[in-house]
């Protein structure tokens, strides 16, 4: 290892539903060079490019990327399922950090269509066959799309081990709108109250309303990680280093488990958050700001307990304690999370990436988290990967 690996540039665009966003290659040129502005550097200075995305032809990575520049560099094309985006900086950050290249480009984009996500190949296995088999065992209700049977089951089995209320996940959703009605890249920036959460569609009776769960969007977002030296030697900002960061995938207990919550990455998510406390010398009491995969108000819930923000099956009390947000322990996505800011696939681990380095520079205006200096975030894909990454005020 040579050192830490710096974000020295963060950009995104603001998400949009589908059929109102440009194409994927208009919005992933624009975060792209959002990034480099925010740096101040020039493209030529990049060394390495990984580019993130679920839903697109092969090398679209390189279609987005020839329209800032092209000078023959590396262009890896990434697809980890919702963790695409900090897949890529994982890999930007290891080949910083490994002194394969000084600075490296992260970019993630999805352009997505409406409604619920599938599979786009029917005439193979799936990747999805074992987690929809479980889920067919566990929760059963095939009438009800497999993302929120996949989500609201876990957080079903927490409500039914621990009684946890169906309003502590309105609760959520509603802290999500205040949050996010402060950030002008958002997609919903209109403030919910838990009584218009639960007074939405029902999508799950006793289990889910519309509202707790994130809607498809279209975006784009990027980071530039660099070394210490590289950063030095061009003036660039190193105010925002990566302290630690895991990658981890499932274990047996994912199937063997029979638990809803093991099936969407409880253990996946707490074995990459705990690497990253051992690697920093940290525990999780020390952060100060966190931005956590949010797809649905019930995956919120269990990965407060995953990322020991509170103990096994306190997530209730911690939400009713308003240790979640401003003026709590910890304040959960400032940036309304992919329930509120939207949830473009590629482009969701980049923009959680993008808030947190602004958060620590003390440039996140309204939406401030006061004194953060460690920052915590937490991405995930079924299928499955966990992206967990550590920054730190340097």
């Amino acid at each position: 290892m040579t050192g830490k690996a710096y974000v020295t540039g963060v950009g995104m665009v603001p998400f949009q539903k589908p059929g109102k966003s440009e194409s994927y290659d208009v919005m992933a040129t624009a975060a792209t060079r959002s990034a480099l502005a925010d740096a101040g550097l020039d493209y030529e200075k990049i060394q390495q490019a990984y580019v993130g995305y679920v839903y697109g032809d092969s090398t679209c990575g390189q279609r987005a990327l020839y329209n800032v520049g092209m000078t023959g560099i590396p262009v890896v094309n990434v697809n980890n399922n919702c963790s695409t985006g900090s897949s890529a900086l994982f890999l930007a950050r290891q080949a910083v950090e490994s002194g394969a290249v000084e600075c490296a480009l992260a970019l993630g984009f999805e352009q997505m269509q409406p409604g619920a996500i599938g599979a786009m190949f029917h005439d193979r296995v799936s990747p999805f066959a074992a987690f929809d088999e479980e889920t067919d065992d566990l929760v059963g209700s095939s009438e009800i799309p497999l993302a929120l049977r996949y989500f609201g089951g876990a957080g079903k089995a927490h409500m039914d081990e621990f009684g946890t209320p169906l309003e502590t996940f309105a609760k959520i959703r509603a802290k999500a709108s205040r949050h996010a009605a402060k950030n002008p890249v958002a997609l919903f920036r209109q403030e919910v109250t838990a009584e218009d959460v639960m007074a939405a569609q029902v999508v799950w009776p006793g289990v889910m309303t519309k509202l707790m769960a994130c809607p498809p969007t279209c975006g784009a977002a990027a980071a530039i990680i660099c070394s210490k030296e590289f950063a030095d030697k061009h003036g660039l900002d190193s105010s925002v280093r990566i302290a630690a960061q895991a990658m981890t995938t499932d274990g047996p207990e994912t199937f063997e488990a029979h638990d809803m919550r093991e099936v969407v990455g409880f253990s996946m998510a707490k074995r990459a958050a705990d690497q990253v406390y051992e690697a920093a010398g940290i525990g999780p009491e020390d952060v100060d700001v966190v931005e956590l995969h949010d797809c649905f108000a019930h995956n919120e819930l269990i990965t407060y307990e995953a990322l020991g923000l509170c103990g096994r099956g306190e997530a209730a009390k911690f939400v009713d304690d308003g240790d979640n947000t401003y003026g709590g322990k910890y304040v959960t996505n400032p940036s309304g999370g992919l329930l509120s800011k939207g949830h473009p696939l590629g482009a969701t681990g980049l923009a959680q990436c993008t808030e947190l380095v602004q958060q620590l520079r003390g440039q996140a205006d309204a939406r401030q988290v006061d004194g953060a200096r460690l920052a915590l975030q937490h991405n995930l894909g079924l299928g499955g990967a966990c992206v967990t990454t550590l920054y730190e005020k340097a």
